[in-house]
């Protein structure tokens, strides 16, 4: 018997694996005894048959090792099945941290051997740019008006404990520490005794939360991010393209400075400003959100200064200064006498005096290491850069540059990106709640105004008039509703919080399930009450953002634009931000209202009108896009996606959520953390500046995906919204009803007090499907669309399909994600859910329907593909699936097991937390959840 729990993972042979392995072997073999020495021989014993039938069942379609599996699994007590969940759950995390580990391996490896650079990277994409004709000054250009911003959302999809993430980040230190560093032995001893007590701290961590996040539960967790990464990586890659871009020019330019970029490039965030659907979200939380991000900036600022000041110790002696760093030290309140000489630590200590005074005026806290003395508070986060400069300048000029490029530089960048609030806060509400308070603004002003009964037309007349108007229509002697008086506080928080901390600080606002000019109106009137909209000045203190979500939505979305374009008032308001709009579109309402395909094209078709609508009238487009982490919700790889999308739809800005469990497997590691928002900067300079290299589609194509979504409509459709029982089916085959008590978010699960599937959100509604691994959202429809349109093109469809794939990235990128998605549904494991569907007839004609499509779907897109197997052209994640799967599937079958017992009236406290704990770890082994 293998004395050690998972050892043996059943990989094909590739020495560029064989290190991956090794990871996963070892840190399988400390939890196996972490195991074993907390919970005896008999536990281990029953989690290790269990591994071995489920692998040998995986690998071989061994039906005696299935039998002998399930047979185990249904006769397990509520504590051994607690026992089994979570070894086979903390297994799934640690194969993600050694996946996450081999990656930043392999890159440095690359690096170090020298090779080309990888499609991707900046280095690859800077020197493409250059190979097909562009120079430095084209290159600075374009980042003059360039902005890529990740934007972190309040989505409750991360299912994990930040005490869960903590003692992952143990653990990937310390593979990282084997990695790099040549281990003494007795450095390899104490190297694996660390990892020993860190897996047992995993392992004795509580996986689940106790209680519901609060929305500054969620903030604080958002915000581990920028101490794990964005503070100190995306200065790093800031460096990184200034020194590409340097080293280019330098070779034609022998007395080049460095060159420094602007910062095209921020974070973003709704954690804190999300209010569509969640009553939680108010004035108050905004204002505490902002003081927690401004707290994490201003610590990170006064640690870089007090480090800084302790390595800046050249003395006048040695050095010269420029006068402006003279004058500098000279105002530091700093008069200690061991110093007097030491005119750079004098200026730092200055610069920190006046940075502690900042924290102490804006939040009222005092900085771990005191001041040197008093000193004037900064008046923005601008004026702190310009004596950081100062400091740069001085050194550069003064035979000191090397020191310019170390913790300076980063300092510097940092500040310029991060200002005094972190990450700007965008505020969302849906138009309904704006219609609604406005419509009771203006009948308290005028009885006789019934705006909800105005048609459209009437109602942008009226809204005109008043954002033309410098009258304010609320009044301070009237009495509004709770929820009137909500909105109006928060858009006037919004614009203290502008005051307090930079006009960054809340730049946007999105209007959900936008369909209308009015809505954009209906909110400007908002802005104007609160002082964000200035009608004298024709000044607009924030964006303006319409969020289209469904099908309908996304088909109107251009002429609403043309229209809103064509109004005065707002054009006179749009020129104050520059003549740019961005408008945002909703990948997760769209698919759940349509399915995959059509969603996937209503949002090509959107981007291509827009795109024509905005030139007509001169403005700027910048695409916000609305991605889940899962296909289902828009996700997959973004490099792929961001060169997908129509010509003209980047322009050098785009925009895009990072939701849930995206946000810890892409920046949870710093070095992969950086890899990432590396390859968000190189696609958007890609889209933007190469010329497409491939032609645009051929009529044939967009006529038959034209024919393509219509079908795919319908069959999504016609399943999900228009077969009778489907919402009973759905309820009672997933783990809907059980993810609502899992404490992973602040937002109710449905929109309104229901269970129909139009109420619900997108995120639950594939988290649900996920855990069954069904996967439905992310490919239902593809299989009968293609049938119907080769029944309708008997001669060329198989064809001009394999044409489309082969030569449009759009249609090559949908089939590639959905490929993605099929190859980790499993149907067999589908099968035991459907049977939780107490209606044996509503089962028998749902499910085989589903069966047939999922076939179906396999089929086709394998024919069109060329492949004779799923994942055949990805490699790296066939391997991960190998690695994972064997691992997932008991977790399933506990899973249906559980909720079997618990829906029969089995309240035993051990079978919820069962559920629950499943839930975590099939998300975890899936990487995936909404």
């Amino acid at each position: 018997m293998n004395t050690h729990l998972y050892t043996k993972v059943d990989l094909a042979e590739d020495d560029k694996d064989l290190s991956l392995r090794e990871d996963i072997r070892h840190l399988g073999r400390i939890l196996g005894d972490t195991v074993r020495n907390q919970h005896g021989d008999q536990i281990f014993e029953l989690i290790e048959r269990v591994r071995q039938n489920s692998i040998r069942f995986r690998r071989d379609a061994d039906q005696a090792a299935r039998a002998e599996l399930e047979s185990t699994l249904d006769t397990l007590t509520n504590d051994q099945t607690t026992q089994v969940i979570r070894a086979f759950s903390y297994f799934s995390h640690l194969v993600n941290l050694a996946e996450d580990q081999h990656h930043v391996r392999r890159t440095r490896a690359h690096q170090i051997a020298g090779s080309a650079p990888r499609r991707g990277s900046l280095a690859h994409t800077i020197e493409e740019l250059y190979r097909t004709g562009h120079n430095t000054q084209q290159l600075l250009e374009f980042f003059q008006t360039a902005e890529v911003s990740p934007v972190l959302t309040a989505h409750p999809t991360e299912v994990q404990r930040k005490s869960i993430l903590n003692c992952q980040m143990a653990i990937t230190r310390l593979l990282d520490e084997r990695d790099r560093m040549q281990l003494t032995p007795e450095e390899s001893v104490a190297n694996e005794e660390a990892m020993q007590r860190a897996v047992l701290t995993l392992w004795q961590t509580r996986m689940l939360r106790m209680s519901k996040l609060s929305v500054l539960d969620e903030v604080e967790n958002g915000l581990s991010f920028y101490d794990y990464t964005f503070l100190r990586e995306l200065p790093h890659l800031y460096a990184g393209l200034e020194d590409l871009l340097s080293s280019k020019d330098a070779a034609s330019n022998a007395t080049v400075q460095q060159i420094e970029l602007p910062s095209f490039m921020k974070m973003g965030s709704w954690i804190g400003g999300d209010r569509d659907g969640n009553p939680f979200v108010t004035a108050s939380v905004l204002e505490k959100t902002l003081a927690m991000q401004a707290t994490r900036a201003f610590k990170f600022y006064l640690d870089e200064l007090h480090t800084l000041g302790s390595q800046l110790s050249m003395a006048t002696l040695l050095v010269n200064v420029s006068v402006d760093l003279q004058a500098l030290a000279e105002s530091s309140p700093d008069h200690s006498p061991h110093r007097a000489d030491e005119p750079y630590r004098l200026a730092v200590s200055g610069i920190y005096a006046r940075l502690a005074s900042t924290y102490k005026q804006l939040l009222g806290l005092d900085p771990a290491i005191h001041a040197s003395g008093d000193a004037a508070a900064y008046a923005s986060a601008e004026e702190l850069v310009a004596d950081l400069d100062v400091i740069h300048q001085s050194l550069f000029d003064n035979g000191s540059a090397a020191l310019t490029r170390g913790r300076l530089r980063h300092l510097r960048r940092a500040v310029r990106v991060f200002g005094f609030y972190l990450a700007p806060v965008d505020l969302r509400q849906n138009s309904d709640v704006h219609e609604r308070v406005v419509a009771e603004l203006l009948q308290a002003a005028n009885p006789a105004v019934h705006y909800l009964e105005l048609n459209e037309e009437q109602r942008i007349a009226i809204l005109v008039e008043e954002i033309s108007s410098s009258r304010p229509l609320a009044s301070p002697y009237l009495t509004y509703s709770e929820e009137t008086q909500s909105e109006l506080a928060i858009y006037r928080g919004a614009c203290t919080a502008q005051q307090r901390y930079g006009k960054g600080a809340v730049p946007n606002c999105i209007i959900s399930k936008a369909d209308g000019v009015s809505d954009m109106l209906e909110l400007a009137l908002l802005l104007k009450e609160s002082g964000l909209l200035h009608p004298t000045e024709g000044r607009l203190d924030v964006n303006i953002i319409p969020l289209f979500e469904t099908i309908g939505d996304l088909q109107v979305s251009a002429p609403v634009m043309d229209r809103l374009f064509g109004i005065p008032a707002y054009a006179r308001l749009l020129a104050s931000r520059g003549n740019a709009q961005e408008v945002m579109l909703g990948y997760s309402d769209s698919n759940k209202d349509g399915g995959f395909l059509t969603s996937g094209w209503e949002l090509y078709k959107a981007e291509l009108d827009l795109v024509k609508v905005f030139a007509n009238h001169q403005i700027r487009l910048r695409l916000f896009h609305g991605r889940g982490g899962s296909v289902g919700r828009g996700g997959g790889p973004s490099f792929q996606a961001i060169l997908a999308q129509p010509a003209g739809a980047v322009q050098g800005q785009i925009r895009l959520t990072e939701q849930g469990e995206v946000i810890t497997a892409k920046y949870g590691n710093p070095e992969v953390g950086r890899r990432n928002l590396e390859v968000l900067a190189a696609a958007t300079m890609e889209a933007s500046l190469l010329a497409h290299t491939e032609a645009a589609p051929r009529p044939e194509f967009l006529s038959a995906m034209e024919e393509l979504s219509d079908h795919a409509f319908r069959a999504y459709r016609h399943l999900v919204y228009e077969t009778e029982g489907f919402e009973q089916y759905f309820w009672e085959s997933t783990v809907i009803s059980e993810i609502a008590g899992l404490n992973i978010g602040s937002r109710p699960a449905s929109r309104k007090k229901s269970t129909a599937i139009e109420d619900l959100r997108a995120i639950p509604w594939v988290f649900s499907w996920s855990q069954c691994r069904l996967m439905l959202p992310g490919w239902f429809g593809f299989g009968s669309a293609v049938q119907s349109y080769l029944k309708a093109h008997p001669q060329d469809g198989l064809q001009i399909l394999r044409a489309m794939f082969k030569d449009w990235s759009f249609f090559s990128t949908v089939l590639s994600n959905m490929e993605m998605v099929l190859a980790k549904s499993d149907i067999g494991i589908a099968s035991r859910y459907a049977q939780l569907v107490k209606d044996e007839a509503l089962r028998d004609s749902i499910f085989p329907r589903i069966k047939g499509e999922h076939e179906t779907t396999i089929e086709v897109l394998k024919a069109i593909s060329g492949q004779d197997e799923l994942l055949a052209a990805n490699p790296l994640l066939k391997r991960s699936i190998v690695n994972r799967f064997p691992y997932l599937s008991p977790l399933n079958h506990v899973q249906v097991e559980l909720l079997e017992r618990y829906r029969q009236g089995d309240q035993d406290e051990r079978v919820r937390r069962g559920i629950h704990l499943s839930i975590n770890g099939i998300a975890a082994g899936l990487r995936n959840s909404g």
